[in-house]
């Protein structure tokens, strides 16, 4: 069982910046392939970015790349998402996810957590 707790998430304004943080727990949590979605109201939830469990290959939506950047400090067995040059929509819920297989599917991932709420005012 992996548990995924996150963080971070607040209102701000376009061209702000944000980081959520995931804290995960769990004897094998350092092993997954960790990812974040998020989910617009009305919408599906979509992938925003992924990364390796050795955390040198990511993985970005085409909408957030150069802006999004997803890292992971395993010793704290942690990972971040960096947002900068926030749009209004960005505004979404954003949830982290595990998983040991693929990662820009949703039905990939085993774990996740409760999602924390983002929101960009124009």
């Amino acid at each position: 069982q992996v548990q995924l707790v996150e963080s971070g998430g607040g209102l701000v304004q376009a061209g702000d910046s944000l980081r959520l943080s995931c804290a995960a727990s769990g004897r094998t949590a350092s092993s997954h392939r960790m990812g974040w979605f998020r989910q617009a109201p009305g919408k599906e939830r979509e992938f925003v970015s992924a990364i390796e469990w050795s955390g040198f290959t990511t993985y970005y939506a085409d909408s957030v790349k150069g802006r999004f950047t997803i890292s992971r400090d395993n010793a704290k067995n942690t990972v971040y998402l960096q947002m900068n040059s926030l749009k209004p929509e960005d505004t979404a819920v954003y949830y982290c996810a595990a998983t040991l297989r693929g990662v820009r599917s949703r039905d990939s991932y085993d774990y996740w957590g409760q999602g924390t709420q983002v929101t960009v005012s124009s």
